[in-house]
């Protein structure tokens, strides 16, 4: 199967009705003089161009808590995207997806983001991209030299604009753009409904457990990447000359090191750097400042249980590290009530025990960015709220829940692609099925222009709760919001 692009002609396949083409370039290679610098356009080529096989995937640790799938590749050279289509599609709603992995792990080729379950049912076309993670995509060096800013989300820019401009002739319609992504990927795309540089290059967004108050003002920015600079013993002006490994080895120190002495950040995200992202987006989002495209936005019920599990520092989740993260917060906001933690706290019974500590971590990270997201950017455009309730019986005996990450199988309609997947040990499976059925019929809707379920709005607050049986709830967050206030409590 042959597609036309600006640049070049590429060969994808035709497997059981679904177009593919995998490791096409949106941008030039960012390495040499290109490292830490905004993607420029790829090169033009010569005859028909491979795309059967997945490119090289963004520098990381191999041996981290997101395996890398088998037969992937690692290298810089990894500014290209994955389309899945329907055979012989024309005009198709497209979506694109942008990954998750805390902005230092993950990639568009993993196996639960196969695309061919989601278009074939939605007839839709499928993009998945790849951008540049870690040091490389998301550490800001501008202020130590000829280096750019929130490279990361300028290469999901520069992967839009290929859709824009290319994606009709693999049966998309640029006109018709969703986009969507979870965790790090739904903190990408919030932000990028306040960057100007985005302006009509999505017409709808789908954000799935956003970090929507993980970004960072210039000055925590520059102190991070000060840091990284004395792990791995260079000058700025040595970063482009410096091992890819070394750098992958620095960023797994930084990522572990920096939540541990402030619990709550993070040492990898966005930044506001007056350009790119001009404003602290949940803070322009209640400015009116944000796209106003239709949203769709939610959360899972027990996000934090994955931090749990995997022993990870990227959240509080002792009654400890929840307190230290407070006096963070107010070390940050001298505005602040002085009894703003004993207020947040009194939504949670039993609090400081350490299921308390989880849900105010979950909460603090997840749930309330997302409500404040969603109250505001209501008063904008249309918006969807969800919860993701819906666990196995395997991971509800386990108390582990509808834990962070685990709607992506559903959205998707893969399960079991992670060896030794223990989720339906105990059964389960077709009520998954079943329910992954109505989460893809409900997103696709949302891609096609059609309400998927009640918009919220702040008379009603309209919330789906999506379990063996959904339900349509109004204001299940009410004692939330009641202890946490409309007052954002995040870092600067």
């Amino acid at each position: 199967m042959i597609a036309q692009t600006l640049y070049g002609q590429v060969q994808g396949i035709v497997d059981d009705g679904v177009a593919v083409w995998k490791g096409v370039p949106y941008a030039a290679p960012p390495v040499g003089d290109l490292r830490l610098r905004a993607p420029r356009r790829p090169a033009a080529w010569a005859g028909v161009r491979d795309a059967t096989e997945f490119g090289h995937i963004a520098p990381q640790t191999q041996h981290g808590p997101l395996p890398i799938d088998p037969g992937l590749t690692v290298g810089e050279d990894c500014l290209t995207l994955n389309v899945w289509s329907p055979a012989g599609a024309r005009g198709l709603p497209v979506m694109v997806w942008i990954h998750g992995g805390a902005y230092y792990l993950g990639n568009s080729a993993q196996r639960v983001y196969d695309g061919r379950k989601l278009v074939t049912e939605g007839q839709v076309v499928l993009v998945t991209v790849g951008y540049r993670l870690g040091a490389l995509g998301f550490l800001d060096f501008s202020a130590f030299g000829d280096f750019d800013s929130n490279v990361g989300l300028r290469d999901q820019i520069a992967a839009l604009e290929w859709v824009r401009d290319n994606i009709a002739g693999f049966g998309g319609d640029p006109s018709q753009v969703t986009l969507f992504g979870e965790s790090a990927g739904g903190g990408s795309v919030t932000t990028l409904m306040v960057s100007p540089a985005a302006a009509g290059l999505f017409h709808r967004v789908i954000a799935e457990s956003s970090p929507a108050t993980s970004v960072y003002g210039a000055q925590r920015a520059s102190s991070i990447a000060e840091r990284f600079l004395e792990l791995v013993g260079v000058e700025a002006s040595g970063l482009r000359g410096l091992d890819v490994g070394d750098i992958v080895r620095a960023t797994g120190e930084l990522v572990q090191e920096i939540p541990a002495k402030v619990p709550g950040t993070l040492a990898l995200a966005p930044v506001v750097d007056r350009d790119l992202v001009p404003h602290y987006p949940v803070a322009a989002f209640q400015k009116g400042y944000q796209h106003a495209v239709p949203l769709l936005i939610g959360t899972n019920h027990d996000e934090s249980s994955m931090f749990k599990l995997m022993k990870s520092p990227l959240m509080p989740i002792t009654p400890d590290k929840v307190h230290e993260m407070f006096l963070a917060i107010a070390a940050d906001h001298p505005e602040m009530r002085a009894d703003e933690e004993v207020e947040v706290a009194s939504a949670y019974p039993g609090h400081p025990k350490k299921k308390s500590a989880l849900e105010i971590s979950r909460d603090a990270a997840f749930r309330m960015p997302t409500l404040w997201v969603a109250e505001a950017h209501s008063r904008r455009a249309r918006t969807f709220l969800y919860r993701f309730d819906q666990a196995t019986p395997f991971l509800k005996i386990t108390r582990l829940g509808a834990m962070h990450g685990t709607e992506v199988p559903y959205v998707f309609g893969n399960f079991g692609v992670v060896p030794k997947d223990p989720t339906f040990k105990l059964g389960g499976r077709r009520t998954a099925e079943e329910v992954g059925e109505r989460v893809r019929r409900r997103w696709v809707d949302f891609a096609y222009g059609r309400d998927p379920w009640a918009p919220y709005d702040e008379a009603t607050r309209t919330t789906l709760l999506i379990d063996k049986h959904d339900t349509e709830v109004d204001d299940p967050d009410r004692e939330l919001r009641r202890a946490w206030g409309e007052e954002i409590l995040g870092f600067t």
